[in-house]
């Protein structure tokens, strides 16, 4: 079992920059998967990126490459996420993920609560 608990969020104004956090429990972490997923209000939920267990390998959706950084700390058990470049169309609920399969398969088995990210113009 994993628990995930998410930090940083807030409101900025366009352009800006912030960095999400999410913490989890457990002795395993440095096994899983890792993932950032968004959901805005009336949208389905969207992938943002993912970090493999040691950190070598990350993925991103189009909409935040090269805006959007995916990092780990595996001996403090967190995994972040560095935004900058904020558009308001960033503004969204932002939860992290878990997965103890390989990076790319998409399927996740533990979520944190969310952190809100609001973006203003």
């Amino acid at each position: 079992q994993v628990q995930l608990v998410e930090s940083g969020g807030g409101l900025v104004q366009a352009g800006g920059s912030l960095r999400l956090s999410c913490a989890a429990s457990g002795r395993t972490f440095s096994s899983y998967t890792m993932g950032w997923f968004r959901q805005a209000p009336g949208k389905e939920r969207e992938f943002v990126g993912d970090i493999s267990w040691n950190g070598g390998i990350t993925s991103y959706a189009d909409s935040v490459k090269g805006r959007f950084t995916i990092s780990r700390d595996n001996a403090k058990n967190t995994v972040y996420l560095q935004m900058n470049n904020l558009k308001p169309e960033d503004t969204a609920v932002y939860s992290c993920a878990a997965s103890a399969r390989l990076i790319g398969t998409r399927r996740y088995d533990y979520w944190g609560q969310g952190t809100q990210v609001t973006v203003s113009s």
